[in-house]
Order: structure tokens, then sequence, then C-alpha cells
């Protein structure tokens, strides 16, 4: 009899333990800290692609120094902030990322207006591959983001249902993450002017 009462309470525990969303509740932390680094490696693409992007149009622009300057700046800017899985979490250095990221966004948007300036830099093939795997890589980096913010999303949520939050609160101490948010002013559309 004893026997029967104990096998019972180790499979009542198993099936209380299997409900408490303990496994659930570190899978999805890892699908945020997953598309935080698929984020980080879209960011990085971006990075390596500015400098061939620069030199070739270095060669056609002279006179424009001032805008690809402001482009490598910008660039260097963006690589010197670094957010790591321990702080997605912390607001004031995700905003930190995304003003060094817009920053470089703005000054891409400035090159893009001299590409627009200038005809003879369109006509060049090695610049209009290169700027096509340049709106190819901000078009990863969108996506990259959006998948961030549905995992936080699907997260955040979880570590506030029952009854993975009572698990959550007593057993992981898992904190809420940041989401990735437009910059201030990104509401208002940029002024293209010739």
């Amino acid at each position: 009899m004893k026997r029967i009462v104990v096998l019972m309470l180790v499979s009542m525990m198993s099936l209380a333990l299997s409900g408490c969303g303990y496994n659930s509740l570190q899978v999805q932390e890892e699908g945020v800290f997953k598309a935080w680094a698929d984020v980080e490696s879209t960011l990085q693409r971006r990075a390596d692609l500015i400098p061939n992007l620069v030199a070739t149009v270095k060669g056609y622009a002279k006179h424009e120094q001032e805008t690809l300057q402001a482009v490598v700046d910008a660039r260097a800017k963006a690589g010197s902030v670094q957010v790591s899985v321990a702080d997605l979490g912390n607001a004031a250095a995700m905003q930190q990322m995304q003003a060094a990221q817009g920053g470089l966004s703005a000054a891409l948007s400035k090159l893009m207006v001299v590409v627009e300036r200038y005809p003879d830099l369109k006509a060049n093939q090695n610049f209009l591959d290169l700027q096509n795997q340049l709106e190819g890589t901000e078009n990863r980096i969108n996506v990259a983001r959006q998948r961030y913010n549905a995992a936080v999303s699907e997260f955040n949520g979880a570590i506030r249902k029952l009854p993975a939050s009572l698990t959550n609160k007593f057993l992981l101490h898992l904190e809420r993450k940041e989401y990735f948010k437009a910059e201030e002013g990104a509401k208002a559309a940029p002024k293209v002017t010739f």
C-alpha cells in the first residue's frame, strides 16, 4: 500500500511539474536570445558592407567627402555600441544601441541622396550591386527586429501567465525583455531635397 501511495505521489508531482512552465519558459527565453543574435548578425552584415560601399563611392564622389565621412563615423559609432544578451532587459542600453544604429541609417539616407543628385554614381554597376545588397540588408534588419519583438512578446506574456508566472517567481527569476523600439522622430517622414 505504501508503495502505491509513493508511486501516485511521484506521478502527481511529475504531472504538476510538466504543467508549471519551467521548461517552456526557458525555451522561450532561448528564443529571445536567438532572435537577438539574428538582429546582431544582420547589423554586422550591414557594418561589413558599408566599407565596400564607401570605397566604391569615394572613387566617384570626392566632392561629397563630408557625406561619406559621416557614413564612416556613424558606422564606427554603431559598431562601438554593443548590447549583450544580459542587457536585453536594460531599456537604456537598448536605447543607446538603437540611437547609434539610427545615426547610421540617417547617414546612409544622406548617401542615397548623393546618389540621386549625381547620376554618374548610379551608372556604376559596382555601386548599384552594393546599393542592392545594402537595401536587402536593411530589409533583413527590419525582419530580424520584428522577429525579435515577436519572441519578446511571447516570452514576456509567458512569464506573466499562470502557472508559469509562479514558476518564474519562485524558481527561475527571469526578467522581462525590452522590445526593439522606433527611434524618436521615426514617425516623421524624412525630407529629401535636391
